[in-house]
Parts: C-alpha cells; structure tokens; sequence
C-alpha cells in the first residue's frame, strides 16, 4: 500500500520545488522497494504507476506533468514546452527516448531524472523562471552535460549563468566510486584536473560530485550558487538506490524540479 513518500528537499527559494526521492513511503518489493517510479528498470508497473501518483500527489500537480526522460548516458538536452506537453503518450514516449537532461518554463511541470550512483543536477534561473534536471553519469560528465544543459538553458531562455542556483544531489562518493584505468583515461582525455578528480586507493577513484562542480564553475555559476549533497547512494543504500549495491534490475531515485504555480 502506497503510504507519504519521503522526499529530501533543497532550499532554491519559495518559487520552486526540488527534491530527490528515497527508498522510503512506496509500495514496490525486493530490490525496487519501496518508491521506485521509473518504469524502464524492471519493475511491476503497477507498482511504478501508484508511486507516481503518490508523488503527483504529495507535489500537487497533474500525473501527466511528472516528466522523465528515458537517459542513455548522452548529452541530449530536450525542452519541456506546451507543445510537447500536448502530445499522446505515445508521442511524448518517443520524444523523451535518449535524452539525459530536461529544462522547462513552464510553471506546475515536473522535471527530472532517474538514478541510482549517478549524479543528478539541479538547475534554477531565478530571471527567467526556467528550471533543469540533468543526469550527470562518469560518461556524461565526460561529455560535458551539465555544461551543455547551461548553454541550452541559454539559448531558449536567455538563462545568464551567474544568475543560476544548482544542486549537486546525492549519488556515488568518490571513496566508492572504483573505476578502471578506462574511465580515468576518459577524465584525463576530456581535460579535467586529475591530482583534483581523481585519488588513488589501490585502483582509481573518480570524484563525480568535484568534476560536475568544476564544469559548474566553468560554465560561470558561482560557487556560493552550487549546493552538494553529502549523501552517498552507494554506502546509505539502505535509504538510496544503488545499482553498484543492488544491481541493475532495482530500483532508481528521482531527482525533480518543479515551478510552483502559485508563486510566479
């Protein structure tokens, strides 16, 4: 039985919503338990569809203004507007295929992101009442994502980013996150400062939450704007998803951002 989900909030001001979801106040079973709401992981879909509902409700908006995108580890940023909202469920299915960060401006819509030891990103222009939800895996950060998100809020909304406020939400620590020699010569490859991301413990450890804070940081958000979780999903799993901890068939936070309606 679907009871209250537990939601971890972030202070962005009284105009906005954001949030990431936990394991906690879903009626979901065994490895996706309790409040699992993506849909493309494994689990019983009607189990999905009535912590969706919990959650529309607990925000107060419509069930079909929760949006998430179905991610590939990519760098596709994709706008949430009225037209795309218009669109039959089959149609916007197809629109969200292969995106990894969503940004919208309009008010009482949902934007978010699935994962589970990845990183999720918040992004608020205050100016511009515009709003994004970025999935910043090793691969996307690599790719520049956040960054690419930053100029895409830009170009659509006239976004300045010394005017946004950001949320570098919970996914996997650096003490947890063991890579290959792959992945640090993905990082070295694509610029960042290794004596800064990355450590080594025996093998190689990537800090995701330092290198999407340094693309942050380039992009021009100041840093007294950038907020960073200290939670790791990987360690707290008892209350995060971990697809390291759980394996890939379990279930995914949401990381979401919404316009209140009744505060623009």
């Amino acid at each position: 039985m679907t009871t209250k989900p537990e939601l971890l909030e972030y202070d962005l001001g009284p105009a906005v919503r954001a949030f990431t979801t936990t394991r906690f106040g879903g009626c979901s079973e065994g490895n996706y338990a309790s409040f699992n709401i993506n849909g493309y992981c494994g689990d019983n879909p009607a189990h999905v569809a009535a912590n969706r509902a919990a959650l529309c409700g607990e925000l107060g908006i419509q069930q079909d203004r929760l949006i998430l995108p179905h991610q590939v580890h990519g760098k596709k940023v994709l706008a949430i507007d009225r037209s795309l909202l218009a669109l039959d469920e089959v149609a916007r299915h197809e629109r969200l295929e292969g995106i990894d960060a969503v940004m919208t401006d309009v008010t009482g819509v949902c934007v978010g992101v699935s994962t589970a030891d990845c990183i999720p990103v918040l992004l608020y222009d205050e100016e511009h009442c515009a709003v994004a939800a970025v999935h910043a895996g090793w691969r996307g950060t690599v790719k520049g994502i956040v960054a690419e998100t930053v100029r895409a809020m830009s170009l659509h909304y006239g976004t300045e980013a010394a005017m946004l406020r950001a949320v570098i939400a919970p996914g996997i620590s650096v003490a947890a996150f063991e890579v290959g020699d792959e992945v640090y010569d993905a990082f070295a490859a694509a610029g960042f400062p290794m004596d800064v991301v990355a450590r080594r413990m025996g093998r190689w450890h990537i800090d995701l939450n330092v290198a999407n804070f340094l693309q942050l940081e380039a992009a021009g958000v100041p840093l007294g704007r950038i907020q960073v979780s200290s939670y790791c999903t990987y360690t707290e799993c008892d209350r995060f998803f971990s697809a390291r901890r759980l394996g890939i068939q379990s279930g995914r936070l949401y990381t979401g951002i919404l316009l209140r309606p009744d505060k623009q």
